[in-house]
């Protein structure tokens, strides 16, 4: 039994002693293959400043310098160019982009091409004259050598030519102011000065329609209104007037406004100076705009059908004075 049990002890520390031996083998074989892979991975990324250097050595080398392009490309010129820096398109005029610049450029060549006719004309004449004169001399020879008949004829060829100097000229003329008209007349048109806005106290104002006052102005007390059927202030006058009527301006004035309100409909704003405005409304076709200047008595629309706040009053113009944006009432200046 001691044998037996021995035996199988041997055994046992063979089996252990076999498997360690195969663990360790199996370590030491992973050990070295993990080693080896970080090794070629730590090499990817080591950067080899020696080999840099030499490609950076090279690339300067092979580098041609700015004086080397100067003389390869001496002899190019400008023939090669793909635009032509004296080219003109045909009847371009030569416009610079400036506004003087486009008067003078017209003017330049509207000259150019007056005198060019001039010259032309004046080749004409001149051979005219020349067969006339040949014409003559062998008409009439001794007329030829009288100082009378060579003075006349000097001074008849002078005044026609003065005069058709004069006539050329006068074509030059009227051309540029033809070229010229509309830039001119723009600019007048921009500088023209407004009459001065001056309304005093003093000035009245006319009707600018003919009718009766519905509802006058107060502003004391209210006054009952039909289509909103209650009392309110009223800081204008409502003039009666039939649709379609036209109404005209109470006062010289320049229209500041002209927009559309609920309460008035269209409405024209006038200014007449010195703080005074004189509002219009319930308009339709209305005849003036923003800025323009209107003299008393000029058309400034007509009568719209009432809006529906005026339904019960009917068709009215209502009408409305006001200094330094207080209310006045019209009465006082209508006259």
């Amino acid at each position: 039994m001691a044998r037996r049990n021995r035996s199988s002890i041997r055994k046992e520390r063979i089996i252990m002693l076999a498997s360690s031996v195969f663990v360790l083998a199996a370590l030491t074989v992973t050990g070295v293959y993990v080693r080896n892979n970080n090794r070629a991975e730590k090499e990817d990324y080591v950067v080899d400043f020696e080999a840099l250097e030499q490609s950076s050595t090279e690339l300067a080398e092979n580098m041609v310098s700015g004086e080397e392009l100067d003389t390869l490309f001496a002899g190019v010129g400008t023939d090669d160019l793909d635009y032509d820096p004296n080219f003109q398109e045909a009847n371009s005029l030569h416009v610079e982009n400036t506004e003087d610049g486009v008067k003078l450029e017209k003017k330049k060549t509207i000259e150019e091409g007056i005198e060019e006719k001039k010259k032309e004309e004046g080749l004409e004449e001149k051979k005219d004259e020349k067969s006339d004169q040949t014409k003559e001399d062998e008409a009439d020879e001794p007329k030829k050598d009288d100082p009378v008949e060579k003075s006349a004829a000097g001074k008849k060829n002078g005044g026609a030519d003065k005069g058709q100097e004069e006539e050329e000229a006068g074509m030059f003329d009227e051309t540029v102011d033809t070229v010229m008209s509309d830039e001119v007349q723009a600019e007048a048109i921009s500088t023209t000065v407004q009459p001065e806005l001056d309304f005093s106290e003093e000035d009245g104002l006319v009707w600018p329609i003919v009718g009766d006052v519905l509802i006058n102005y107060s502003m004391d007390q209210t006054i009952y209104f039909p289509t909103l059927d209650q009392y309110k202030y009223n800081p204008a006058i409502v003039i009666a007037a039939a649709q379609g009527e036209n109404i005209s301006a109470a006062a010289d004035g320049r229209v500041t406004s002209v927009s559309y309100d609920p309460g008035t409909g269209n409405t024209v704003v006038m200014e007449l100076g010195n703080g005074y405005e004189l509002t219009y409304g319930q308009l339709e076709n209305i005849t003036v705009s923003e800025g323009s200047f209107v003299h008393v008595g000029d058309g400034i629309g007509t009568v719209a059908a009432p809006t529906k706040y005026y339904s019960m009053e009917g068709t009215n113009v209502y009408f409305k004075l006001t200094k330094d944006g207080e209310p006045v009432n019209p009465m006082s200046k209508l006259q």
